[in-house]
């Protein structure tokens, strides 16, 4: 089936902002089911510290990809686009609109769009795969760096996580022998679904203020004692898992280096930068979001609605 038939809705947002509860009135008012598009939230007894929606919240609203991984298992992109687009295309035999809600940028963009390599006068097969060699054995970050010392403008739009793209990058500065951002057409982002993409907002204090707010009632909800069983399941490891806000912040204070205090302030610090983050990722890198203030949730659910219906109706 072409995927490009199938309608999707995307709800995105910065953390704390309020996607649980706006993707369940609108699951149940199109008949949708959640995928979770959230990196934290795939794995099994990180409930407290990455926002999971409990069984309650759910409402009867069937959800997939959330604890399908142990904490020691590795996860990336590329496995959450093969795994996600399975679940779109059952979901949407089923008769019903695959909903999409989370904040990972990285995953998100990777399930929406494809990279379309257009054109012929900047590719060579053997520069990209000799590129593709070097990748292997230096590492993305190595590659990245490249890219960012031949074409700071170029590295700037790419995520060093990115290893397509930069390779593809270098690739055309290597073929061409001209900075791949002062030229057009060889990276152009093409959609795979026909999706319709709600991006939520609030004002900044007010979103600073709710997740200042949301670490305070996590460590009421006994996010201490999970991120002190992930530490020591992890026992020094450096598991992705292991990475999260919410988790890593408590390390110093279970080795006596940090008081609890200080713990949670660098929670809300590290939340409220990473909201800022995802914020200018889906400014700059996501096809026509549409955006929602949530200042007033009733009216944001009624202009969710609006924006999601006009959309299944026109296409």
């Amino acid at each position: 089936m072409d995927l490009k038939s199938i309608s999707i809705l995307v709800i995105a947002g910065p953390t704390g902002v309020g996607k649980t509860q706006l993707s369940i009135d609108l699951a149940k008012e199109f008949n949708g089911e959640i995928i979770n598009g959230d990196s934290l939230q795939v794995y099994k007894h990180l409930n407290i510290g990455t926002g999971k929606i409990t069984a309650s919240e759910m409402d009867g609203v069937p959800h997939h990809m959330l604890d399908i991984l142990e904490v020691s298992e590795p996860y990336n992109a590329s496995e959450f686009k093969h795994e996600a687009t399975k679940l779109i295309n059952k979901i949407h035999h089923r008769g019903k609109l695959p909903i999409i809600v989370g904040g990972t940028g990285l995953y998100l963009e990777g399930l929406l769009y494809d990279l379309e390599f257009g054109r012929d006068d900047s590719q060579d097969e053997v520069v990209r795969k000799g590129l593709e060699e070097q990748a292997s054995e230096l590492g993305n970050l190595a590659m990245w760096n490249r890219l960012n010392e031949l074409d700071p403008e170029a590295a700037k739009k790419i995520p060093y996580q990115n290893l397509r793209r930069t390779i593809r990058a270098l690739e055309v500065i290597q073929v061409t022998g001209r900075s791949f951002s002062s030229q057009t057409g060889h990276d152009t982002k093409k959609s795979v679904f026909n999706e319709c993409l709600l991006v939520l907002n609030r004002e900044r204090e007010a979103l600073y203020d709710r997740i200042n707010l949301r670490v305070h009632e996590m460590v009421k909800a006994g996010l201490e004692n999970e991120a002190k069983w992930l530490y020591n399941q992890a026992e020094g490891a450096d598991w992705q898992s292991v990475k999260g806000i919410g988790y890593k912040e408590w390390w110093p204070y279970f080795n006596n280096q940090m008081d609890k205090e200080e713990v949670i302030v660098t929670i809300q610090q590290n939340s409220r930068r990473y909201a800022k983050r995802q914020l200018t990722w889906f400014r700059n890198r996501m096809n026509h979001p549409q955006w929602i203030d949530m200042t007033n949730e009733e009216d944001a659910i009624n202009e969710a609605s609006r924006i999601v219906k006009e959309h299944l109706e026109n296409n």
